[in-house]
């Protein structure tokens, strides 16, 4: 069963009904944009009968309520009537059709610098007639309707009553759906031009009288979920709708404003939950759509609970679900039910992952994995510091990292998750698949090679939860982070001195010889093999540090020392490897099977990935 209608309707019925408050815009649609370059084309389109394109429209009195809003520049004397459609496409299109043809005052448009301006628009008679000049008919004038030069000292064109406009020829574009006043004034100005008139009257008027546009028509029926696809499909020149546009406009149906409750409203002078939760660095880059998906998953959780507590099981309990659709059934009490504790929640992420010796956005491998996160510390509140539930917490996070499995489309095992980690609380046999499926493949190692790397992140941040002090400074390195100092992943073994001794880039490279090293320590490393650089090191008047010292340091960046001072390549990296295994294993709760076979060349992963 088809859920549109395609017709043609005439552009004066279309316009009509526009200013008469039938065809609305739904108010995620976004301005009226357009500059007089592009009015003045469409109206050119119309006059030679060119196809402008469909515009579609969506059948108000369903289910799906949005807040709505007139065409631009439409003054209504009190509430305008409820609108009987919505323009999906073709806002801008009908917009400029509807100003320029059927208002009587200037039209809101734009210059080719993008500053605002007000226009009336006239053709040229003669020039119209003219089939070659055409394009060149119609033209734009200031409110004032004079044509000026000289810095605006001279008027060169005055057309500011209809008399002057008679007495040049010049049609307002106003007066085409109904042309008759005008002709009737030209009429008493000047008898000889009507025959001139008559035949404008006849190739450009009846042009734009006659004109019919394709209208797609949605029906009534259609979701929201639907209505927020087509639109994202069909305005593909602009900026696609989100989930949070969309829910803004039905609950502003109901008198909320989500926007404000988000980003807060300056002219009322509050804060949003946007600006409380940037606060903090490390949930500074919770979206709008992050904080609705986590909503959605505590709502659709508590409805599941509520259907298996009356002995619904199978199907026929609803599901707990993250995606697109079950956001947009979001009605506006569940929202109110769930946003000031979900806030909380999102609070609790933030703990959770400086627990876990996260103290920067650009380390976190998954940014989708902070939802279910959310979701569950709101549920469980302060629960998660009681060091069972703590250990799982982290278990199931880090078995998402280093499994991989919050790349791509990831909508499912968000809800699992919640669902699945919240039952492993209280009961130890019934392990979530994220902890259960996870799998890190020793050889994963030797190939992880880009920064941009989920596992790469985590096996770097695992190092520092590990204790790891700076070369140079000395210190721990998260505290060194803390405080600004330039610190960043760099080579262990120098990447001059491999290539020098026959060391493959591939192994060169990967994470194996890698840990996170202050600028001043990698200054000092240079080119140079480890023996010399750790000496230099230990020299310096800044430093000062003992073989034993330096020892501890090395071995808290899970590096064998002796290799270092031998030296030894081969020794280090098959030492290192199991160190990096053995961190790995303990933060997914895992015994990893070791292999020192390497993959395939193009199984590993290039720097330039990372960019």
């Amino acid at each position: 069963m088809s859920t549109f209608d395609s017709t043609k309707t005439a552009l004066p019925d279309i316009i009509r009904s526009i200013t008469e408050g039938k065809i609305q815009l739904p108010d995620f649609q976004r301005g009226w944009v357009w500059d007089d370059e592009h009015v003045r084309s469409l109206l050119v389109s119309v006059a030679r009968s060119f196809p402008v394109g469909a515009v579609m429209m969506l059948d108000t009195g369903g289910d799906v309520r949005f807040q709505v809003r007139p065409v631009e520049n439409l003054v209504f004397q009190g509430r305008p009537p409820e609108p009987e459609k919505l323009i999906l496409d073709g806002q801008q299109r009908l917009t400029s059709l509807t100003q320029v043809l059927a208002l009587n005052r200037p039209v809101k448009t734009r210059d080719p610098r993008g500053r605002e301006i007000e226009r009336y628009y006239y053709i040229d008679i003669e020039k119209a007639l003219n089939t070659e000049q055409i394009d060149e008919a119609f033209f734009a004038v200031e409110a004032d309707r004079k044509v000026k030069s000289n810095f605006g000292r001279q008027v060169d064109l005055d057309l500011s009553t209809t008399d002057l406009e008679c007495l040049h020829m010049m049609f307002p574009c106003n007066q085409i759906l109904s042309p008759n006043a005008w002709a009737s004034a030209l009429f008493k100005i000047d008898q000889t031009k009507l025959g001139t008139y008559f035949q404008f009257q006849e190739k450009i008027l009846n042009a734009f009288n006659s004109y019919h546009i394709p209208v797609i028509a949605l029906g009534k029926t259609t979701s929201k979920e639907a209505v927020c696809l087509v639109f994202e499909k069909v305005n593909t020149g602009g900026v696609s709708l989100t989930v949070f546009e969309l829910i803004t406009a039905t609950f502003a149906a109901d008198g909320f404003n989500l926007r404000d409750d988000w980003f807060g409203s300056a002219v009322r002078k509050t804060e949003g939950r946007y600006q409380r939760l940037k606060r903090d660095l490390m949930i500074s880059g919770v979206s709008s759509t992050d904080f609705i998906q986590a909503i959605t998953l505590l709502e659709t959780h508590r409805k599941r609970q509520a259907d298996i507590a009356i002995g619904r099981s199978g199907k026929q309990a609803s599901a707990v679900s993250a995606k697109k659709v079950s956001m947009l059934s979001l009605r506006l009490e569940d929202y109110q039910r769930w946003a000031d504790e979900v806030e909380k929640g999102f609070i609790l992420v933030a703990k959770f992952l400086k627990k876990e010796c996260f103290y920067s956005p650009r380390d976190m491998p998954y940014r989708t994995q902070t939802v279910p996160l959310a979701a569950l510390l709101t549920t469980l509140k302060q629960r998660w510091l009681e060091p069972k539930i703590h250990s799982k917490l982290s278990q199931w996070f880090w078995c998402g990292i280093l499994g991989e499995l919050y790349g791509g489309a990831v909508e499912t095992r968000i809800a699992n998750d919640l669902e699945e980690v919240l039952a492993w609380i209280d009961d130890d046999k019934a392990i979530p698949r994220t902890v259960y499926d996870a799998n890190f493949q020793p050889n994963r190692l030797n190939t992880l090679r880009s920064r941009n790397s989920a596992a790469y992140k985590g096996i770097n941040i695992l190092v520092l939860r590990e204790g790891a002090s700076d070369f140079f400074w000395k210190a721990g390195i998260q505290e060194l982070d803390a405080t600004d100092v330039n610190l960043d992943i760099h080579h262990i073994f120098p990447k001059d001195w491999c290539g020098r001794h026959g060391i493959e880039s591939r192994r060169a490279d990967c994470i194996i010889n890698k840990t996170p090293i202050s600028y001043k320590a990698n200054r000092m490393i240079g080119g140079k093999a480890p023996s010399d650089y750790l000496q230099s090191i230990q020299n310096h008047r800044q430093v000062q540090i003992s073989n034993e010292d330096m020892d501890k340091l090395l071995a808290s960046h899970r590096i064998d020392p002796a290799t270092m001072r031998t030296d030894n390549f081969e020794l280090f990296f098959a030492n290192r490897r199991l160190a990096l295994l053995e961190i790995v294993g303990t933060a997914m709760g895992k015994v990893l099977i070791q292999s020192q076979e390497l993959e395939a060349d193009d199984d590993f992963e290039t720097e330039e990935e990372a960019a």
